[in-house]
This record gives C-alpha cells, sequence and structure tokens, in this order.
C-alpha cells in the first residue's frame, strides 16, 4: 500500500483523453475568443432544455474513479455534462459546440469527443453495476443554433476494452512521472543547505517560508540584499515537496535578470545532489522560430503535425533533461519540428518549478488555465520583487478604448461592410459623448462603469467574429483583428469592475480614451492568489511592509516578517545633503550645485559611481552641466529605450579595475536601478537626486484620491511609498557581498524630515547630513581613511 500510495497519479477525463489521442496541426486561424464564452452558454442552454423536455436528465454530473492498476493508484475525474436516465437505459450525454457547419460533421467526426464520452460511461457502469450504457453526443452550431446527435448502445465490456486502452497508453508517462518523483524526493530529503552556514537572518527567512507553505497562508517579507532571497524561499519549498505540503513551485518576476538568478539557484542545489525539474518560459514573440508568430500549418512548418510529435518530444526531453531553460527548449522543438512556445507550455506541467513573469499566474488574460481553472492546484507561488507587483497588477486589471482607432476602421469598412462599420460608428459616437463630458484639464471622471458602451462594443464582437472567421486574406485582417482584441480585453475587464475601480475618460491632442482604471488591486491579486495554496511575496525593498501586505492583498490571516542586513553598517556611510531642493519647480537652479557635489565625490576615492536622477530630462541637464565642467572624467549615460546590447555594455563598462573608472548617469525606477549586481570594486557608491516621486499626473491624483477616502494615506499609498521604494533599490545596487564598502548619497532636503527618516531601513542609521561641500569632503575623508 505504501508503493501505490507513492505512486498516486491523479488526473482528468478531458486531459487523459486529449492527451493521448491528440494529433495534427497547431492551427490558431481566427475562430472568435468570445467562442468559449459562447460555448459554455450553449452547453448551459442545452442542458436546461434537457431538463425542461425531461425530468431524468440531470447536467453537470461529477464523477471519480480511484484505480489501482500495474502498480499504480490512478484517481480519474471529471464531469458529465448530462446523465439521461429512463426506464431503458441510462444515456451519458457529452456536449460539443462547433463553428463547422452540421452536414460536415458525422458519427465518425472526432474520436477524442467519443473516447472521452466512453470515459464518463465507464466509471458510471462500474459504479453503477451497469451492463450496457448509451452514449449521445451532442454537436451545437453557435451560429445556427442547430443541433445533431448520434447515440450508440455500448455494453460494459467495450467501453471497459477502450478505457483500459486510454490507460495502458498513460502508463509509460505515469511511470516516468512516478519514478521521477521518487528520484526527485529522495534527492530532496538528502540535499542539504547548499552554502557552508547561513547567513544572518538566512535561517529565520528558510524557517517563516516553510511554515507558511505548511500552513497554507501568505507572507510579505522585507529581507535586505545580502540575506539571500532567492536560495532561502527555494530551498524549504523544496523540502515542502517531498513531504507533500505542496506539489510545485511558481517562480514568479518582472525582470529577466531575476530567472537567471533563479536558474542560477537550482545549478547551485544540483550541485548538492538536487534532482529537479524546472522550465523559465519565455514569450512567445521571442522563442518563435518564424519571423511572425502566425501559428498555422500554412505559414510554420513547426506548426504542421505538431501534435502528431510533441508528445514524443516531451518523453525525450523529460528522459534526458532537467533544466528546461529556453536554449534545451528550442533544441529538442528543432530536432522534433514542433512549435517552441507551446512544447513549453506542455513541458510546465512535467516541471517541479515554473519560472515565468507575473502575468502566468495573475493576469486574467492570459494566465495558465491549464492549472488554474478551479483552484485546486496545491501550488506555492515565490513572488521576487514583490514591489514591482503593484503598478503591474493595476496594470493587469486595468483596460481602455481608443476612439481614433475606431474611427479609421470604421471608414475603412464602410463601403465594404457597412453592418460592422456602422457598430464602429455607435461606438465612436459613444466616445464623443464621453469626450464632451471632460473639464478644461481633458479628464472626466465617474465611479460608475460605462454600461452603455457594453452592448454596442459586443454587438461589434459578434459582427466582427463572423467577418475575421471568413476574410482571413483581407488586407483589413489585421486593423479589425487588432480592434476585436483590444475591444474583447475592454469587456473581459468589464467583468471586474467594481468599487476599487474608476472610469475616467481622456482628452489629448488627436485622440479620446475610456479606461476601467483599477486603483486597488489588493482583492483581485487576494483572489488570484486562490489558484495556489500558499505565497510569498519578498523584496528587499518591501516598505512599509504594512503598505505591501494591504495593496498586494495579504488580508489579517496573512504573515508579515522584517529581517536585518546581514552586512556590517561600518561598511556603508549614508550621507544627506539636505540643503537642497530638488522639487520640480527648483530643479533648473540645481544643475551646477548637485554636478559639483558629485565632482567632490568622484574625488575623494577613485572608483565606480552611478548617479540616479527622477527621470530623463533632469538627468540629461545635469549630465551636459558635468561633462562641460568636468570632461576629464569618463562617463556613461542611460538612455531610453536601451537594446539588449546596449544595456550589456553599460554594465560592461563598470570593471573591477582600479585603474578605470566611470560614472553612469541613470533614473531611478529604470533598468539600472534594480536588479543588476555590481559587485565588489565594479560600483562604490550611487547618488541618489530626490525623493523618487511618480510624475504628478491625473491617474496618480485619482488614486490619492481613492486612498484618502479608504484610510487616509492617499499621498503616501500613491506616490510616497512608491518613490520611496525607487530610492531604496537604487541605493541598494552599491552593498552586495559581506566585504563590499561603498557610500550613499541623498540629495534633496526632504531626506531628513521625519515622514522620510521613518521610511529608512534601519540598516541606514547612523546616518550623517552634509549641508555643504566641506561637510561632505569630512564625512567622506572619515569614511574611506
Amino acid at each position: 500500500m505504501k508503493d501505490l500510495e507513492k505512486n498516486k497519479i491523479k488526473i482528468s477525463v478531458r486531459n487523459l483523453v486529449e492527451f493521448i489521442m491528440r494529433s495534427g496541426d497547431i492551427d490558431s486561424k481566427f475562430m472568435g475568443s468570445s467562442r468559449a464564452l459562447e460555448g459554455t452558454k450553449a452547453h448551459q442552454k442545452i442542458q436546461k432544455e434537457n431538463k425542461d423536455k425531461d425530468k431524468g436528465y440531470i447536467s453537470e454530473v461529477s464523477l471519480k474513479y480511484p484505480l489501482e492498476y500495474k502498480g499504480f493508484n490512478f484517481i480519474i475525474e471529471g464531469r458529465a455534462d448530462g446523465i439521461i436516465s429512463s426506464a431503458d437505459i441510462i444515456t451519458i450525454d457529452e456536449i460539443k459546440t462547433t463553428s463547422r457547419p452540421l452536414e460536415y460533421i458525422d458519427e465518425n467526426y472526432n474520436e477524442t469527443h467519443w473516447s472521452q464520452a466512453k470515459c464518463y460511461a465507464f466509471i458510471y457502469c462500474e459504479q453503477n453495476n451497469l451492463d450496457q450504457i448509451g452514449i449521445q453526443l451532442t454537436y451545437y452550431q453557435i451560429e445556427t443554433y442547430e443541433i445533431k446527435r448520434f447515440i450508440k448502445i455500448i455494453n460494459y465490456d467495450e467501453i471497459r476494452e477502450s478505457f483500459y486502452c486510454l490507460i495502458d497508453k498513460y502508463l509509460i508517462w505515469a511511470s516516468v512521472t512516478s519514478d521521477w518523483i521518487n528520484k526527485r524526493d529522495d534527492s530532496i530529503k538528502e540535499l542539504k543547505f547548499p552554502f557552508e552556514k547561513y547567513r544572518k537572518g538566512q535561517r529565520e527567512l528558510a524557517v517563516s517560508v516553510y511554515k507558511t507553505i505548511v500552513q497554507n497562508k501568505k507572507i510579505f517579507i522585507q529581507a535586505p540584499t545580502g540575506i539571500g532571497k532567492t536560495i532561502s524561499t527555494l530551498f524549504p519549498t523544496i523540502k515542502a515537496i517531498a513531504e507533500g505540503h505542496t506539489s510545485k513551485i511558481f517562480y514568479l518576476t518582472s525582470k529577466t535578470i531575476i530567472r537567471d538568478v533563479a536558474e542560477e539557484a537550482f545549478i547551485k542545489m544540483k550541485e548538492k545532489g538536487l534532482e529537479f525539474k524546472t522550465i523559465t518560459l519565455t514569450a512567445k514573440d521571442k522563442i518563435c522560430f518564424k519571423e511572425k508568430s502566425i501559428c498555422n500549418p500554412e505559414y510554420c512548418e513547426f506548426a504542421k503535425g505538431h501534435f502528431d510529435r510533441v508528445n514524443n518530444a516531451i518523453l525525450d526531453l523529460i528522459q534526458q533533461e532537467n533544466y528546461f531553460t529556453r536554449s534545451v527548449i528550442e533544441s529538442y522543438s528543432r530536432k522534433h519540428k514542433i512549435c517552441p512556445f507551446e512544447f513549453s507550455l506542455d513541458l510546465t506541467l512535467w516541471a517541479d518549478c515554473v519560472i515565468c513573469d507575473y502575468n502566468y499566474v495573475f493576469d486574467p488574460r492570459v494566465y495558465l488555465k491549464r492549472f488554474f481553472t478551479d483552484n485546486s492546484g496545491e501550488f506555492t507561488f515565490l513572488i521576487d520583487e514583490a514591489h514591482n507587483l503593484v503598478d503591474r497588477a493595476r496594470e493587469m486589471f486595468s483596460a481602455e478604448i481608443y476612439k481614433k482607432p475606431v474611427l479609421e476602421l470604421k471608414k475603412l469598412l464602410k463601403d465594404k461592410e457597412p453592418r460592422i462599420a456602422k457598430s464602429l460608428n455607435k461606438i465612436n459616437q459613444f466616445m464623443i459623448s464621453m469626450k464632451k463630458q471632460c473639464n478644461d484639464d481633458s479628464y472626466y471622471v465617474q465611479e460608475n462603469e460605462p454600461k452603455d458602451i457594453y452592448p454596442l462594443i459586443n454587438q461589434f464582437i459578434s459582427e466582427s467574429e463572423e467577418w475575421l472567421v471568413r476574410n482571413e486574406e483581407s488586407e483589413l485582417h489585421e486593423k479589425m483583428l487588432e480592434m476585436y482584441f483590444s475591444v474583447l480585453t475592454f469587456m473581459r475587464i468589464a467583468e471586474l469592475y467594481d468599487e476599487r475601480y474608476i472610469t475616467y475618460v481622456e482628452n489629448s491632442k488627436d485622440d479620446t480614451k475610456i479606461k476601467l482604471f483599477c486603483l486597488d488591486p489588493s482583492y483581485l491579486l487576494s483572489e488570484a492568489v486562490k489558484r495556489g495554496k500558499s505565497a510569498v511575496f519578498f523584496s528587499a525593498t518591501l516598505m512599509p511592509i504594512d503598505y505591501f501586505s494591504d495593496i498586494l492583498g495579504g488580508g489579517k490571516d496573512s504573515y508579515t516578517i522584517r529581517l536585518s542586513s546581514p552586512f556590517d553598517i561600518e561598511n556603508r556611510a549614508i550621507l544627506i545633503a539636505d540643503n537642497i531642493s530638488t522639487k520640480y519647480n527648483n530643479r533648473d537652479k540645481t544643475y551646477s550645485i548637485i554636478a559639483d557635489y558629485i565632482k567632490v565625490v568622484l574625488e575623494q576615492k577613485h572608483g565606480n559611481y552611478i548617479v540616479f536622477f527622477p527621470s530623463y530630462k533632469y538627468m540629461n541637464e545635469v549630465y551636459t552641466v558635468f561633462i562641460d565642467r568636468y570632461p576629464d572624467i569618463n562617463t556613461t549615460i542611460q538612455s531610453n529605450n536601451m537594446t539588449e546590447e546596449e544595456r550589456d555594455k553599460f554594465l560592461e563598462s563598470f570593471k573591477q579595475n582600479i585603474n578605470d573608472r566611470i560614472l553612469g548617469f541613470c533614473v531611478l525606477g529604470g533598468l539600472f536601478s534594480e536588479g543588476i549586481d555590481l559587485k565588489h570594486d565594479r560600483l562604490i557608491g550611487a547618488i541618489v537626486v530626490g525623493v523618487g516621486l511618480p510624475q504628478i499626473c491625473f491617474e496618480r491624483n485619482i488614486i490619492k484620491d481613492y486612498f484618502n477616502k479608504k484610510n487616509n494615506s492617499g499621498y503616501e499609498y500613491s506616490y510616497m511609498y512608491p518613490g520611496m521604494n525607487k530610492v531604496l533599490q537604487a541605493a541598494g545596487r552599491v552593498i552586495r557581498t559581506e566585504t563590499d564598502r561603498g557610500i550613499i548619497l541623498l540629495i534633496d532636503e526632504r531626506f531628513t524630515s521625519k515622514s522620510y527618516m521613518q521610511l529608512f531601513p534601519k540598516e541606514w542609521f547612523p546616518s550623517f547630513r552634509v549641508g555643504n561641500m566641506m561637510m561632505l569632503k569630512k564625512q567622506l575623508r572619515e569614511f574611506w581613511k
């Protein structure tokens, strides 16, 4: 019995059938993204009609079948669309929606559909001791609303043979899975922490993560640089897997560089004997082999026959590899001639850890539905750099539509497709009426959702779907598709609208937009986290931690923990030049003095430094003054929209060489203010100009107004806390190891106010005011001597 418990395989009827029987091409020719919703409605419609006609009809019947077979303990479960009871026979009803004309669908149209129905029939026969049963396939044409049915009466022996044929084909996968889990768990039990000793705070962090997972809770962790957040969250979670407290890790990040750190942590544990399968997901546009990511067999040879070959590719890879990196996935995709992106999504099912962007779990439009349809997964979410999730969540839970593209498409379709043009004109007219509501500042705000536009959009969606299906070769297809997905996204977000949203209209010079804006993402994030069993939110700058726990949906049952820096505070000097105001209206008076302050810092210690500014304009102005005054100093400057090669070149200029030095000019909250690791002498100082406040704008102001009403902390939630987080991240670039020494100069009068000093981490004390350049020189000489 112990072996059977270890060899437990849980799988749904649908996944079993579709996985074993899939074949053919990937074909993402437009079929209508709202068809899934239509399919659900069609199921419900047919089920209601059947109930009304036949009192013996029961819909949505859950079936579960435990099976001990050839050394495995299978749990096979699913939900039959309907079961029809009559005096003569029981019939399983399997409902399928289709856009294909029903005259092209016959009894042998799709063997997978029959197999799925036969599985339900077998389970029902087993549980009710039946010798024979009816199977009915009901096809519903979603455009004509016609129905076509096929009925078979099948004896028990036939459906039993069909069922065990599927199970026998799945045995190789069950065997691979079971063998792997045993091997993995044995290695986990033997795994020791991959470093000689725990750093200060590291064991406390690991223990708190482990307890959170065991108790199915959420925790928010503020863990300063140097503790080793990645290994200290992964190690206890891996241990929890072997003990059965969680089944899979989702390591979520917002930046590629953080994903690299996670991969390195697994390599470190592999060196200590860990057997663990991980996958790093790459965006479709990046991993696609073709110039354009068009998934149809006419355009892409990797899409053609993909499903004929993909299972062999999966088996090949999982038996040979443990780390499914982009290069590994691409290599096996070429070997088996399959789509690398779809391949990578399939491989997530066989990975113990999925390293991916936040959107694969949180975004309502693209989250991984193969895992998160019913919130029953025993998953752990490790959310790295969680301070970035606030703005990302607002973005994921918001949607907007613009008037100009609506009008342009209407004009293009006016003569060719007058019906669709008329629908677009109604949307355009509505937007004109909303535009007229705008005040002198070009904005209009309302708490209620714009319900009057919804039927207009739905009408366009319906009409455009028909057109898109039939006009794939049209020169307007791409524009129509773009508009279709834009308004479909708008309607999907509209389903989430509640008191945490606001609707606003903005007039710009040549366009008008209506936006459903998520002011407070806490509730939707808390709901999304329920897709797993436990969640760990962590960052070096999760401060103030109560703010992040609130805005990220923590709730009263969540844990919070603040850890101290493991680094010696004597290795870091925190200096505050509070004689300078960098407020927006004062900035043009500060260019020269800031340039001189930078020069003073450089004169006291030869080495590499970065100066961080609150905006590109401010940075460029000071940069111009600085290179004019001090042309002999080697400088480099961040530019907007840098390529990957340009970013790498920028970082490579920070060499660990006493004879070279570089002064970088960067923007707070940009590419180089977080996530980069310039250890030892590659960076010995950071100068932070300003308190990092986001630019004052309409959205920030309505966030402020919302939280003023909610908790009287509007300015803090909208401006102060996000700004200070950028400062903390930038300052965190300096001290990266126990032996690093460096200075952090904060330039702004607000840094010594009580409200900002309260936001300083405790390792920033003591700090020293330097009200003029002489005081700055004195403190720097004292530190560097």
